[in-house]
C-alpha cells in the first residue's frame, strides 16, 4: 500500500496538479454549506437536527443593511450595496427568476458556475433595470420556455452561485426602499411554484481549516458527478487518498501566499483580473477559490487596492494622507465608485467617530475645490471643516480599495492614471 512516506515525485506532481485544479469547487461545495439557509420563511427548517447539513436552495437570502465595523464575517466587505444572495440547484429542472423595476438604482446578479467562473450577469449592466424574468437551467434541459421569460441562461453544470447586489444611498428611507426590492425578488419553477428544495451539503461550512483527505476526496467526487471540468478541460481522478494526505497542508497553505498582482501605477495594484472564465490559469482560479472566492468579472466591478503611499510606504494611521483628483481625472465609470478603508491587520472597516467607512461621489456633502479637484483626506484626526475626511485606524496599517462599478474603458485597458497617495506629515 502506498504511505505518505513512499510517494514518489512524479504521484506528488500528479496529485498537486489535480488539487490545484479541483480546490474551487471544494470552497464552492464548502461556501455553499456556510451560506444556505436552515430556515424557509413557510416551509420551515430543511431537519429538525440541529447537527444536520441539510440546507434550502433555489431560496434568495438578504442582508437587508450595509456592513460596518461590527461585522466580521467577510473580509475587505463594501460599503456600498446589500446582497441578495442565493444557491441554485438545476438538477431537478429550470428556475425562474423574477426581478422588478429597479428605477435608475444600480443592482446585479452575479452567477458563479461551481469552478468560480463569474459566467452570467442579470442586472444594471447587461440586461436593464426593467422588471423581467430569467430561465436558468442546467446543461441537461431542453424544452419551451414559459411567457414572459426576459433571456434564458444556460450554466454549464447543476450548481450555480448567484450573488446579488443592489445598490444602498444614505439618504433617509432608502435602506427601507431597497428592502421593498429585495422582497420582490422570487424564485419559481416552470409551473409557479416555490422553487425552494431541501439539499444535503455534506458539510459544516463554518471551518475553513485545510480538511482532511476523505472530506476533501468525497466532497469533490460528488461536486463532480454534478459540475464537469469546463470544456477543454481535462483532470485525472479519482486521486490516491495517502497522495491527497501528503500533499493537501502544502497546497492550501501555499495558496494562502498572495499572487503578485497587476501593478497599475501610484502604489495601485490589481489583485484579481477575470472577466468570464478562468481558461487555462487554474493556479490563479484556486488561489482566488481560496482568498476570494466569489470575485466577479471586471466588466461587472474592479478593485483597485493601495497598501502604500506615492514613497512605497506602507499606509498608516499614524500619519495623515492625501488622494487628489485633478479636474476632470476621477474613475471614469458608468455606475459609480467609491473609496474604502480597511484595517490592514484584520481586513475588516474600524470603527470611527463619524460612522464613515467609504467615500465616493455620492457621498453627502461632498467638497470639489475651487479648481474642480476632489481630495480626500485620511487620517485618524478630524482634518476639520471643509475637508472630505476618510478615517483611519489610529496608528494601525491599513489599506483602501478603489471600487468601480462598471469600470469604462479606460480602466479595463489599463490606461488610466490612478493618483497616489501623499503623505502629509
Amino acid at each position: 500500500m502506498t504511505t505518505t512516506s513512499t510517494i514518489d515525485a512524479p504521484v506528488q506532481q500528479a496529485v498537486h496538479r489535480a488539487l490545484i485544479q479541483t480546490l474551487p469547487l471544494f470552497e464552492m461545495m464548502r461556501m455553499r454549506a456556510a451560506t444556505t439557509a436552515r430556515r424557509h420563511p413557510t416551509l420551515g427548517y430543511a431537519s429538525d437536527q440541529r447537527d444536520s447539513t441539510m440546507r434550502w436552495v433555489n431560496q434568495f437570502t438578504h442582508t437587508h443593511r450595509k456592513l460596518g465595523p461590527d461585522d466580521r464575517e467577510v473580509v475587505s466587505p463594501n460599503n456600498d450595496t446589500v446582497y441578495s444572495n442565493a444557491w441554485l440547484d438545476l438538477s431537478q429542472g429550470p428556475v425562474l427568476i423574477d426581478t422588478p423595476d429597479m428605477g435608475e438604482r444600480y443592482w446585479t446578479l452575479g452567477l458563479l458556475d461551481a469552478w468560480t467562473n463569474p459566467f452570467a450577469y442579470v442586472g444594471r449592466r447587461t440586461t436593464g433595470n426593467r422588471a423581467q424574468r430569467t430561465l436558468v437551467h442546467g446543461p441537461r434541459w431542453s424544452g419551451p420556455l414559459p411567457a414572459g421569460v426576459s433571456q434564458v441562461i444556460a450554466a454549464p453544470g447543476d450548481d450555480v452561485w448567484l450573488i446579488g447586489r443592489i445598490l444602498v444611498d444614505d439618504s433617509p428611507g432608502d435602506v427601507e426602499a431597497v428592502r421593498e426590492l429585495q422582497a420582490q425578488l422570487r424564485m419559481t419553477r416552470l409551473d409557479g411554484s416555490d422553487a425552494a428544495q431541501r439539499f444535503d451539503t455534506r458539510l459544516d461550512g463554518r471551518s475553513t481549516a485545510t480538511p482532511s483527505a476523505a472530506l476533501y476526496l468525497e466532497t469533490v467526487a460528488h461536486a463532480l458527478e454534478r459540475n464537469p471540468p469546463p470544456e477543454g478541460e481535462s483532470l485525472d481522478w479519482p486521486l490516491d487518498v495517502h497522495g491527497v494526505e501528503a500533499e493537501m497542508p502544502r497546497v492550501f497553505e501555499g495558496l494562502r501566499e498572495r499572487d503578485q498582482p497587476r501593478q497599475l501605477g501610484g502604489g495601485w495594484s490589481l489583485q484579481l483580473e477575470v472577466r468570464t472564465h478562468w481558461g487555462e490559469d487554474v493556479l490563479t482560479r484556486a488561489r482566488v477559490a481560496r482568498n476570494f472566492i466569489g470575485a466577479l468579472g471586471i466588466d461587472e466591478a474592479m478593485y483597485p487596492t493601495a497598501e502604500v503611499d506615492s514613497q512605497g510606504r506602507t499606509l498608516s494611521g499614524a500619519h495623515a494622507y492625501e488622494l487628489r483628483f485633478a479636474p476632470g481625472a476621477g474613475p471614469k465609470v458608468g455606475a459609480f465608485w467609491s473609496l474604502t478603508l480597511y484595517r490592514r491587520s484584520d481586513c475588516l472597516f474600524v470603527a470611527n467617530p463619524i460612522d464613515r467607512y467609504s467615500i465616493g461621489y455620492r457621498t453627502p456633502g461632498l467638497r470639489h475645490e475651487a479648481d474642480g479637484s476632489l481630495v480626500i483626506r485620511l487620517q485618524a484626526s478630524d482634518p476639520g471643516p471643509g475637508h472630505n475626511w476618510l478615517p483611519a485606524p489610529a496608528g494601525e496599517a491599513f489599506y483602501v480599495v478603489l471600487r468601480l462599478y462598471q469600470p469604462q474603458a479606460e480602466h479595463l485597458d489599463h490606461r488610466y492614471a490612478y493618483p497616489a497617495l501623499t503623505r502629509l506629515d
